[in-house]
């Protein structure tokens, strides 16, 4: 074997540079076909930069445009999109070991591994009947969501209904936050649509499955089988529940007499509205109210619950309910003067409870960086600190909720929401193992030991 192909042998034997990869790929062809004239409304060819920007945000589910979807694209545009959002959020390398296995293809180790990387799974056993549960199970709760969305949008529109449907539903389940509702007004989202229970649930519970992770809802199919649940599943449960109940009280207080949100609405239309934002904050990127508007104290609530996100494994983006599980618990236990991070009379390996800190810290910087560039490279009334951290962790999170400064950054705070929204698709420690060559990362250190006092 010549060294060149040894070095290409390794680069590729993690799977997490294959799966980074993929997804550089599929970005790259999403922008080129969004290049094409035929992409456009208008006929004509559009910007690289701002294909580039739009191609990320679908594929890496984000939500964040520089254009409306419905006016800038025309139906061959619009549908290049909906691909992109439907591979991001399942994968790439999900989707083609799904074909294989369809086709009769057995996989190797090295594809096992791959496999269980990109879903998350724990074990390799059954991991290619946990790649089948992924997919159908996307396709059924889809369809599903569309015959239901459509119950409302055919009457409305007609033919057009079934595609606004199809789109809503795979974007819903996918956390993507795309939509194309622009007819109705351009940027509106579902501002239109506060007293249409049907409309908001029906999304708010796609965006709940999709958000839970594919590990959680294999867990609960075995739940007759097995007589028990994972801890991962209960955490990812009591988080999930208890950042919704949260969310909601928040926006309730905050937002309740603000005429620009909640204020104007009936009374249970706040309600709902309530629960829908607390929903969508975290993962999806859909707004029933404009963004903006909110009071700086729910910006700030927000921006905390799009940090903290949904659960691995999910379409959903941030650094993950699990983690910010076992930091909170890590600081609890360290506090009592225990030397372990335990969760229900669990002890947590030290390796996780490593992790999720370097995952929150390369999470911190990555916002960081890009909410100082938003703030210093782009000239508008809408930047402010509050509003460009807001966006910077919207990007970052994969939530894609706005508060408009998306449309008037400048070159550079695109390039580096691109980034962002990269790295937070893939996952910080996912990126940064994507260059370190390093096999021996496992090996005890032999070095002398330090001493350093902390607090």
């Amino acid at each position: 074997m010549q060294p060149n192909e040894i070095k290409r042998s390794s680069f590729f034997s993690f799977p997490t540079r294959v799966i980074a990869v993929s997804f550089f790929c599929v970005i790259i062809t999403g922008t080129i076909l969004l290049m094409l004239p035929v992409s456009s409304r208008d006929g004509q060819m559009t910007g690289f930069i701002d294909c580039l920007f739009t191609s990320t945000s679908a594929t890496c589910v984000t939500g964040l445009i520089v254009f409306d979807t419905y006016i800038k694209w025309s139906l061959f545009g619009q549908t290049v999109i909906l691909i992109l959002i439907q591979i991001g959020g399942l994968g790439l390398v999900t989707l083609t070991t799904f074909f294989n296995v369809i086709v009769g293809r057995k996989l190797g180790l090295r594809g096992l591994k791959l496999a269980q990387e990109t879903v998350n799974h724990i074990s390799l056993i059954d991991v290619t009947k946990m790649v089948r549960i992924v997919v159908w199970l996307s396709l059924i709760v889809e369809f599903a969501g569309s015959l239901l969305l459509s119950t409302h949008f055919v009457p409305k529109y007609g033919a057009d209904g079934v595609f606004i449907s199809i789109f809503l539903a795979v974007s819903s389940f996918c956390n993507a936050g795309f939509d194309i509702l622009g007819r109705e007004g351009a940027f509106s989202s579902l501002t239109n649509y506060q007293g249409e229970p049907l409309v908001l649930i029906t999304i708010a519970a796609l965006i709940v499955i999709g958000g839970l992770g594919f590990i959680v809802w294999y867990d609960l199919m075995n739940y007759r089988k097995t007589k028990r649940l994972m801890l991962h599943t209960k955490v990812v449960l009591i988080m999930t529940i208890g950042l919704i109940v949260f969310g909601f009280l928040g926006f309730l207080l905050f937002e309740w007499n603000n005429p620009e949100t909640l204020g104007s609405l009936p009374t249970e239309q706040r309600f709902l509205g309530a629960f829908f934002q607390s929903i969508t904050m975290r993962t999806a990127g859909f707004n029933s109210i404009d963004m903006n508007a909110m009071h700086g104290i729910t910006k700030f609530m927000s921006i905390g619950l799009m940090f903290i996100g949904a659960a691995p494994g999910s379409t959903g983006g941030g650094i993950k309910v699990t983690t910010f599980a076992v930091i909170l618990m890590t600081v609890f236990c360290v506090a009592r003067g225990k030397e372990d991070t335990t969760i229900t009379r669990k002890c947590i390996d030290k390796h996780v409870v490593y992790k999720s800190l370097a995952i929150t810290c390369i999470a911190l910087f990555a916002v960081g960086i890009a909410a100082m560039t938003i703030f210093f490279t782009t000239d508008s009334p809408l930047v402010s600190g509050i509003n460009s951290l807001f966006e910077a962790v919207s990007a970052f999170a994969t939530v894609g909720v706005s508060v408009g400064i998306s449309g008037v950054a400048s070159v550079l705070s695109k390039v580096i929401l691109i980034i962002t929204m990269f790295i937070g698709r893939v996952g910080p420690v996912s990126l940064a193992l994507f260059f370190t060559m390093r096999r021996s990362r496992n090996k005890k250190s032999v070095m002398p030991q330090g001493k350093i006092i902390v607090g």
